[in-house]
């Protein structure tokens, strides 16, 4: 039979309580009954029981991240920022896949409990004030990644001033006639809403250079190439089609690149693309993009859920990632059009 915890302390002449401390790393006992004990350890080949381990410490040594989507590309590389600091960490990590209103609003409320997980993260999807003072109240430290809210700890990019920069580099190379391709703006999955701070950016930009926004040249759909695809056939149909698409993803960006191959434009000859993310396909594909670092907040999400964990993040804070403009093949000056 494997050895017990009461083996443990019979070989080493002690109490079960004071193996315990010992395996626990508590400071309340000497190093001479430290080093007898780890010699009992040992020799017995014990392996503490993990379960007992957890129930002893109060703590699941468990995370969980709360995610929608999570086969999507930014999705993928947010996880893997998220999973590389965990994977070096003593706390195993549990993903939820958010796919429907429904599933999002039983995650919140069930996951962020003590027996459940010992800290979550929460990936775009944005708590009300009700699901906020929730977490609050359970205990369980939660941060927000690529969202945020006043009460709680949070790391996202300012997509407010991506979409600035994504349509003032096209307004600098002479474009009037700029459309932009996005998530519907009001959908509870749309990115936390980036797709309407971006919106809000590229606004922002033509009403600086003094041109109109025009409503025909605004496309909205589910995320997707596909749906992009369809919006951006729409505004090439257009009796005054834009020179300029600035679309709120790569994703969508591929869609809108794709459209106009088969509405017979070349991209940039005839049409330029803007898209946002900096996925790996966007160097491929020459894609001039706003790079967002979605490893980067990944990671640091995760640090600060170790950090709430360890009692060492007291107030909410609200980290903003860099964005920064990719120039690639994708746009061209209006001048130089053909």
């Amino acid at each position: 039979m494997p050895a017990t915890i009461r083996d443990v302390a019979k070989r080493a002449g002690v109490g079960v309580a004071t193996v315990s401390r010992v395996l626990n790393n508590s400071g309340l006992v000497s190093e001479r009954a430290r080093q007898t004990v780890m010699q009992a350890v040992a020799e017995l080949n014990y392996v503490p029981n993990p379960t007992a381990r957890r129930l002893s410490l109060g703590k699941t040594f468990t995370v969980a991240v709360i995610v929608p989507f999570f086969t999507r590309p930014s999705f993928v590389e947010r996880l893997r920022g998220i999973d590389s600091v965990f994977a070096d960490s003593r706390y195993d990590m549990i993903v939820f896949n958010v796919e429907s209103v429904q599933k999002r609003d039983k995650y919140l409320a069930e996951v962020p409990r003590p027996d459940r997980a010992d800290g979550v993260i929460v990936v775009t999807l944005t708590p009300n004030d009700t699901q906020a003072q929730a977490f609050k109240t359970s205990g369980v430290p939660v941060v927000l990644v690529d969202t945020h809210h006043t009460e709680l700890p949070s790391v996202m990019e300012d997509s407010v001033l991506g979409g600035r920069i994504a349509t003032g580099h096209l307004i600098e190379l002479g474009h009037r006639k700029i459309a932009y391709v996005s998530d519907v703006l009001d959908d509870v999955f749309s990115a936390t809403a980036a797709s309407l701070y971006r919106f809000k950016g590229y606004q922002q930009a033509l009403e600086v250079a003094g041109i109109e926004l025009r409503d025909d040249y605004l496309k909205h759909g589910r995320h997707s190439r596909a749906e992009a695809h369809r919006c951006a056939l729409e505004l090439f149909a257009l009796p005054d089609p834009p020179t300029a698409v600035f679309a709120a993803s790569d994703t969508q960006a591929i869609g809108v690149m794709e459209a106009a191959r088969d509405a017979g434009l070349r991209v940039p000859d005839d049409v330029s693309v803007i898209g946002y993310d900096d996925l790996d396909v966007a160097g491929y594909l020459e894609l001039t993009t706003v790079r967002q670092s979605l490893f980067e907040s990944g990671q640091r999400g995760a640090q600060l859920l170790l950090n709430a964990i360890d009692g060492q993040l007291i107030e909410p804070v609200r980290e903003s990632i860099p964005v920064e403009l990719i120039v690639r093949k994708s746009c061209r000056r209006i001048e130089d059009a053909a």
